[in-house]
């Protein structure tokens, strides 16, 4: 299927915005892939340091150079549902280096921190700043130079981006992701949201909330609402890193465990050693970069790639923008109705047909590049597929994803989609740039014109509402929530509030410099206002009672104040040292001073 003409212009305009950094890039990565493993130039030193703990087979083999060895960088610990499951995986992909004549080391852990613990806490503020943390350790457990391919074990919010980063970074190493799956289906997620909504109010008590959240969050993997989490495992697969069909199996069966040695067997298979040789750097190319955004449209994915993926294109030398990413919102259908898009979780997803169908669906109108090199190394057609289980319980067996949706109101075809439009654009106005996902949102609910209430912190919102200061119209306006101010925490907190007061029929919105869940929903939320407060933003100058407009369906965002008022007024500047210190955040101080804009992805490097 030829690519759709509008696909194809916006990836040539980033292929042509990229060239000065993308084409360095590729000279960097073939350069250092040329020269080869380099076990065999280390000193016998160096090589006996990088061995000692192994076993006499492993040192045997890699006391050469015709042995592939693969380096793992895990974010494996116990308290994160969905990492917990990667305890096993070293072992399973040691045995199965050894069984193909190979060798596996865990090359680094990184840290993994869950937003779902500390959302509305003060460890919030270090989540952003840690997907640049995960990168620079990856680079630290890489940079031994032992390694032939690397196996990513990650799945949640800022650990897949960050691995990605590195291994973009590091792009001469082939590069393999393997996820660990969601967990079975809890308590429905609309229960969940009625429950949290009936706290907010003060209708039900913190014993029937914990209850709840216990009954939705309840076993290993990752949570089965379509958040960053979920949006990391889509764009792995889409973009050709993962094995085919690998996404959104459970943990702790037998298909995932044999999707885990399948992964460990290809990644020995693409190293230089071989014939079948493919570097990270070039699998993830424009037209991957290009197919991962339609992929988060077409499936109504996390606002938190709109800074994500402009991260990682650029480790790889390519330019991405928030225009980019909105002018493909605007032709990619959403196909896919997953809360909070709908009510259904990723099982129900992954039982209707999951990313075959819904990869086989966009390949078929055009929306996709088929034509691009993967990890599997078959071109993006050979992702249209369901994995299953051999009878021997070992082999990965694949058969074409079903021709139809096993449920239309999960998972629909391209010519009856859920919406014409992804539903994630960008807004411009006086009030600088933003981002807003409206996929949730009722299109009646999606232009508010109201006066604008001042927070420089959410819980004063949420004290606000308690004293029942909120029930009118308006716009809540959360500013210096900016990566510079204090790491731009997600302010999710907030939804259950703006959704008791939207649900009494008030027009309210919110806009703010910081960021919301990857799961944002029915309020429309202006996020990621750059340039934000704290480097002199225009949201810094608004006070309370200035009319505010946002129009999601217009695209704009805007202070209904006569511009010279505006100009005249002083910048708001608050005490933020209370966000200085505590939970490590002294540690990130030079994070906050170095950190760059929202549409630049919210980088340090």
């Amino acid at each position: 299927m030829t690519v759709d003409p509008r696909i194809a212009e916006i990836t040539d305009r980033i292929r042509e915005r990229s060239a000065p950094t993308r084409e360095p890039y590729l000279a960097r990565i073939m350069a250092k892939g040329a020269e080869g493993p380099k076990r065999s130039t280390l000193t016998c030193g160096n090589l006996a340091h990088g061995f000692a703990a192994c076993g006499p087979l492993d040192k045997s083999r890699l006391s050469g150079d015709q042995t592939p060895n693969l380096g793992i960088i895990t974010a494996y610990n116990d308290m994160l549902s969905a990492h917990q499951p990667f305890e096993r995986y070293p072992e399973l992909i040691r045995e199965t280096a050894r069984a193909m004549g190979g060798t596996a080391q865990v090359a680094s852990g990184v840290p993994a921190m869950c937003d779902g613990v500390t959302q509305g806490q003060a460890g919030m503020e270090l989540s952003l700043f840690s997907r640049d943390v995960i990168a620079m350790a990856t680079a630290v457990g890489l940079s031994h130079d032992m390694f032939d391919a690397a196996v990513y074990l990650g799945v949640c919010d800022k650990i897949v981006p960050g691995l990605t980063i590195a291994a973009l970074t590091f792009g001469h190493l082939p590069a393999i992701f393997v996820p660990a799956g969601p967990m079975t289906s809890g308590l429905p997620n609309d229960e969940k949201s009625r429950i949290r909504q009936l706290y907010a109010e003060g209708k039900v008590g913190r014993e029937e909330l914990l209850a709840a959240e216990s009954q939705s969050y309840h076993g290993p993997g990752t949570c089965t609402f379509y958040g960053t989490a979920n949006s990391n495992q889509m764009l792995m697969e889409i973009m050709g890193l993962h094995t085919p069909g690998s996404s959104f199996v459970n943990p702790n069966t037998p298909l995932r465990d044999a999707l885990t040695r399948e992964a460990a067997k290809r990644a020995l298979s693409i190293t230089a050693l071989g014939n079948e040789y493919t570097p990270a750097g070039l699998v993830v190319d424009e037209r991957a970069v290009v197919n991962g955004v339609v992929g988060l449209h077409a499936t109504g994915g996390s606002t938190n790639h709109t800074m994500h993926l402009v991260a990682m294109a650029a480790a790889a030398g390519i330019r991405l923008t928030w225009q980019d990413i909105s002018d493909l919102s605007d032709i990619t259908p959403l196909l896919a109705r997953v809360y909070p898009n709908g009510l259904a979780d990723v099982n129900h997803f992954q039982a209707a047909g999951g990313m075959g169908f819904l990869i086989r669906e966009l390949l078929d109108c055009g929306l996709l590049h088929e034509d691009v090199r993967t990890a599997w190394g078959h071109g993006l057609r050979a992702y249209t597929v369901e994995a299953r289980l051999a009878p021997d319980g070992e082999t990965v067996l694949r058969e074409a994803a079903p021709a139809h949706s096993g449920d239309p109101k999960v998972l629909t075809t391209a010519d009856q989609p859920f919406s014409s439009n992804g539903g994630l654009r960008m807004l411009k106005g006086n009030l600088g740039k933003a981002v807003i996902k409206v996929s949730a949102v009722r299109p009646e609910r999606r232009i508010v014109e109201a006066p604008a209430k001042i927070f420089h912190d959410q819980n004063d919102m949420k004290a606000a509402f308690d004293s029942g200061e909120l029930n009118r119209d308006f716009v809540a306006v959360v500013r210096f929530q900016g990566p510079q101010s204090n790491g731009m925490p997600e302010l999710h907190k907030l939804t259950p509030l703006l959704g008791v007061l939207l649900d009494r029929g008030h027009k309210v919105a919110l806009v703010t410099d910081g960021r919301m869940s990857g799961a944002s929903g029915k309020v429309p939320a202006a996020i990621h206002v750059t340039p934000e407060a704290k480097a002199g933003g225009m949201i810094a100058r608004l006070v309370d009672g200035d009319m505010v407009r946002l129009d999601a369906d217009g695209g704009t965002l805007e202070i209904l104040v006569d511009a010279d008022e505006l100009a005249a007024r002083p910048l708001a500047d608050p005490d933020l040292s209370g966000n200085e210190f505590g939970m490590g955040r002294e540690l990130f101080a030079t994070f906050r001073a170095a950190v760059g804009t929202a549409d630049a992805g919210a980088s340090v490097f």
